[in-house]
């Protein structure tokens, strides 16, 4: 059951990956302007491991299933998953695991975005600690979660410049 859950989340990043490109074709057409490219390739290497550990580390190790960790992660999992469409039909063709914005387009601030600058990143980190720990997968989990926080700061960095966030 695991694995198929697994599986589920690798066809939605799949879903993810051909809406953005589609977004992207579209924001390049109307004048976009992408930011933060080198960082791009270490983000796609960091979910990859995500999603590979997951499945590796509880096959590898015999890592159980614990029912009061797996049951509560499988509800971050779903609610971070939630979260994250929530934002992406927020913003529409505006969203994008790129960092493309366009020239004279004012802020959404509708939706998650009314509450806070950056709520994607919360799934994120939401789904990368709890999608390992349904099935004890802790070192995948603890890994992500340290990686990514790097990672983050330099996303939120470039992020924030090219929104004119102070």
């Amino acid at each position: 059951m695991y694995y198929l859950l697994i599986l589920a989340v690798v066809i939605e990043r799949l879903a993810e990956l051909v809406v953005a490109q589609r977004n992207a074709r579209w924001s390049f057409a109307q004048g976009g302007k992408e930011f933060g490219r080198r960082h791009y390739a270490v983000m796609v290497f960091l979910h990859t491991a995500l999603l590979l550990g997951s499945v590796v580390e509880p096959w590898a190790l015999h890592r159980p299933f614990i029912p009061w960790l797996g049951w509560p992660m499988v509800a971050v999992l779903a609610l971070s998953q939630g979260l994250r469409w929530w934002c992406v039909t927020t913003l529409g063709r505006h969203w994008n695991t790129r960092v493309i914005v366009l020239p004279h387009q004012p802020l959404i601030r509708r939706g998650p975005y009314r509450l806070m600058h950056h709520p994607n990143y919360v799934a994120v980190v939401a789904e990368g600690f709890a999608l390992p720990l349904v099935h004890t997968a802790w070192v995948t989990a603890l890994g992500f979660t340290v990686a990514n926080a790097f990672l983050l700061r330099v996303r939120l960095r470039v992020e924030n410049a090219a929104l004119g966030y102070t």
